[in-house]
């Protein structure tokens, strides 16, 4: 009976039989899965490398270090994400995207944490068991890669729940606002206010709870602070803006692709 109910009579899944079911599944799949995938590759790469993007010299004859970390690079892609399966699938799907994407945060940590505690062939200080440095002070590959990501972990994901349930709501308040309408404001006016939360909560939980920033014992510490701040939001600023035009032109292509549009000509608001 339960297979009948879930088979049609071609022998294919219930999804499967519907051409229009089926894409919008891969479509969503495709989504989640290109957001997933960033989410965890961003959390383990981390701050492993700070990227240069300029050095400006000062007044006082220093100078100010324009850098970002490696893992800011593929970030403003999740919110592309989560823009593309809030228009195209309401929010209530994009909501539960982001709450996965929190378990696969704990997921990496604790893969992390036992494939540390797991013995392995690493040579330990036969006095105190702890691992043996080399010359440059650094762990074994993994270790390090591991307290790397321990440390910015615990603000990765508290800026990363803010800012993405902020990303959705803000996205779904400006829809409501202008009826559906001027699809650049709820792209652009969801993503830059919510890459502002994370970008800030990110470098000041990072700072202040794990000591994990390559900050100058020489210089003023709010400074420097404010200058990553400042060049972490611009980059996803600048970001943000130049998606605008694919966004558009994605949304318009898989809205006839995907036939969800309402009566009015507009995608129905699943959400």
């Amino acid at each position: 009976m339960l297979w009948s109910m879930t088979t049609s009579a071609n022998g294919l899944h219930a999804i499967e039989a519907s051409e229009i079911h089926a894409r919008r599944e891969r479509v969503f799949l495709v989504l989640s899965g290109l957001f997933l995938g960033t989410l965890a590759m961003l959390n383990i790469l981390g701050i492993s490398r700070f990227i240069k993007l300029a050095e400006v010299m000062t007044g006082d004859g220093g100078s100010m270090v324009f850098a970002v970390a490696v893992g800011v690079l593929p970030y403003p892609l999740t919110f592309l994400c989560t823009d593309f399966i809030s228009e195209l699938f309401g929010r209530k799907r994009a909501n539960w995207v982001v709450f996965v994407g929190l378990l696969l945060n704990v997921w990496v940590v604790f893969l992390l944490w036992f494939g540390g505690v797991l013995p392995g062939f690493e040579l330990r200080d036969p006095a105190t068991a702890e691992l043996v440095r080399d010359a440059a002070g650094r762990l074994p590959v993994f270790f390090e890669i591991r307290a790397l990501t321990f440390g910015a972990v615990g603000a990765s994901m508290i800026a990363y729940l803010a800012a993405q349930f902020c990303d959705v709501y803000l996205f779904h308040f400006w829809k409501k606002l202008t009826h559906g309408r001027h699809l650049w404001l709820r792209n652009n006016g969801s993503t830059l206010i919510s890459q502002l939360v994370d970008t800030t909560a990110v470098i000041l939980i990072t700072h202040y709870y794990a000591k994990a920033l390559p900050i100058q014992a020489d210089q003023p510490v709010a400074r420097q602070l404010m200058l990553f701040i400042f060049t972490g939001y611009a980059f996803k600023f600048v970001i943000a803006l130049a998606d605008t035009v694919p966004f558009y032109i994605g949304v318009h292509w898989l809205k006839r692709y995907l036939r969800i549009e309402d009566e009015g000509g507009r995608m129905k608001d699943e959400g």
